[in-house]
């Protein structure tokens, strides 16, 4: 069994797959059009699936259960971002994108089905595909997971992959991998000062709360630079403040947000923790009142060495040692699939394709002329499906 060979020789409907997907992008945990997409391809191809997440994700199965199980996963959903690429087949639903490449990983995941499909009774065990909604935000890996789609029966590996350049631009078609921290936790904070404000030309009389954040938020980068293991990384970024309507008054309250990134859950647990005591004392010490609303995302994507390492070989073997790039270092971005590693030992892949845009230029995830090079997309298929058929057959440790 070529899996390489055989998704090469589908190509054409991987990357069809993917422009009638870029055509119809959703958001978060609402992709009725996509579900639809989807779930037509797999009745075509006579694979049982069932619907999670009130029907807005799809658990696909392949092969039959001999006491080993693994999951391919990919995610669909879209950005609210007004499309600027003047593709053929660009968004028809203004104001939303597919500008983080999930249509592909979509398309791919698709590819894999087929490839395993016809393949199935060779299979010697599970194949579950998962279709996930809501990676931008606000998480569709966890409502999936709650519902049982790593149960029932459990699956012992999970493999994933973001295409694009995530780890900036390595040349197209290439695969990165990397053992250990790949990806960075995720989570969100709000904190409010409050004070008591009154006229901008009599402070004396009045209790400043944008005097006492602009200090809290000089304390807060001290945790990184000063308080923490400088091998161990980790960052605090403000990204909003508000406050105020009047340029000569004092306001009686402002309130901030921002992202906090980590890598291990005791940085994570120590970084939480020195933020509410930060912003506390010094409020209290400049007679205002702090009050942090700490949230938890993601989890830091944490691939499992030995899996990665088997993984990683099948690439080398099928694609070639050229084609197969170790990651260096982690990125502080956040992935949802964190939470499939945290059921079951997985790897999640970089998958290298960035195109440069009409204008010649590279745009990156999140942008409005974000492209990805289509040439790449049987490899992802290809990878995907091979790990699952010699795992199902031979195992890893």
């Amino acid at each position: 069994m070529n899996c390489l060979k055989r998704a090469k020789e589908i190509e054409d409907v991987i990357i069809n797959d993917r422009r009638e997907l870029h055509k119809i992008p959703e958001l978060q945990l609402s992709l009725p059009k996509t579900v639809a997409y989807v779930e037509n391809e797999l009745k075509k191809l006579d694979i049982s699936y069932k619907k999670l997440v009130d029907g807005n994700a799809i658990v696909a199965e392949i092969g039959n259960y001999r006491g080993k199980c693994i999951a391919i996963r990919a995610d669909m959903d879209a950005l609210p971002i007004k499309e600027e690429t003047s593709l053929s087949f660009c968004s028809t639903h203004e104001g939303k994108m597919h500008a983080c490449g999930h249509d592909g990983h979509t398309a791919m995941a698709l590819g894999a089905c087929r490839i395993l499909k016809e393949n199935e009774k060779n299979l010697d065990g599970l194949v579950k595909i998962f279709f996930q909604p809501g990676e931008e935000i606000p998480g569709g890996a966890k409502p999936m997971i709650d519902e049982g789609c790593m149960e029932n029966p459990k699956v012992d590996r999970v493999i994933g992959l973001h295409e694009g350049g995530i780890f900036g631009h390595l040349p197209t078609g290439t695969v990165g991998y990397k053992e250990d921290a790949m990806m960075a936790s995720m989570d969100a904070f709000i904190l409010k000062v409050k004070g008591h404000g009154g006229h901008g030309a009599r402070p004396e009389n009045f209790i400043d709360p944008i005097v006492t954040i602009s200090e809290i938020n000089l304390a807060l980068q001290k945790i990184i630079s000063r308080e923490l293991d400088p091998t161990k990384s980790a960052l605090i970024s403000i990204c909003q403040i508000h406050g105020g309507t009047c340029q000569n008054i004092i306001p009686d309250e402002v309130w901030e947000e921002g992202t906090v990134r980590t890598l291990d859950e005791d940085v994570r647990d120590f970084v939480e923790k020195r933020m509410k005591e930060i912003s506390e004392s010094i409020a209290k010490a400049f007679r205002c009142e702090a009050e942090l609303d700490y949230k938890r995302y993601y989890p830091a994507v944490i691939n499992d060495k030995e899996f990665t390492a088997y993984v990683k070989n099948i690439a080398q073997e099928i694609l070639g040692d050229d084609k197969v790039i170790e990651i260096s270092r982690p990125t502080m971005g956040g992935e949802d699939f964190a939470f499939f590693e945290k059921e079951a030992r997985g790897t999640f892949l970089s998958l290298n394709n960035l195109k440069a845009n009409k204008d010649g230029k590279v745009y990156p995830h999140h942008n409005s002329k974000f492209d990805v090079d289509e040439s790449a997309f049987y490899i992802g298929s290809g990878l995907m499906a091979e790990v699952a058929y010699r795992y199902l057959k031979e195992g890893s440790k």
